[in-house]
């Protein structure tokens, strides 16, 4: 299993950041791992680093509903900068949301690989990062 992963995770749920971070961890499928609790500190990150493929992600788990900036907002805004960023970043909607217009407005996303409800099972992260690696090949 190829752990090189750069995991980020954009939720404002403290226990859920701390839940998925472990788990992760414990099945060894990633080098980094950062986090945010709001869309605008991750949008913020990814501008920042836009030059630095190292410290950007290759994965993102992105909440819908948080503060200050919501994971569709963040997606409006990373599709802007998308062209400039020079690696590939796969983002997974993640939400404990059920609602059929969530889940259609995800799906709407290009950019969006996937709606996942929380919580996330250890297969589905496993399946994640094999997807990744296999991409790669």
């Amino acid at each position: 299993m190829n752990n090189d992963v750069n995991f980020c995770i954009v939720d404002d749920d403290d226990i859920y950041q701390f839940t998925i971070k472990k788990t992760i961890l414990s099945l060894n499928l990633a080098k980094n791992i950062i986090a945010f609790s709001d869309g605008e500190e991750a949008l913020n990150y990814m501008i920042e680093n836009l030059n630095n493929d190292k410290e950007l992600p290759d994965v993102i788990l992105l909440d819908i509903n948080m503060p200050i900036m919501d994971g569709f907002q963040f997606m409006e805004e990373y599709i802007k900068i998308q062209p400039k960023i020079g690696k590939k970043i796969t983002i997974y909607m993640v939400s404990s949301s059920v609602d059929t217009a969530d889940i259609e407005r995800a799906e709407r996303i290009s950019e969006i690989s996937d709606y996942i409800i929380k919580p996330i099972e250890a297969d589905k992260l496993k399946s994640i990062v094999e997807e990744l690696s296999n991409n790669e090949i």
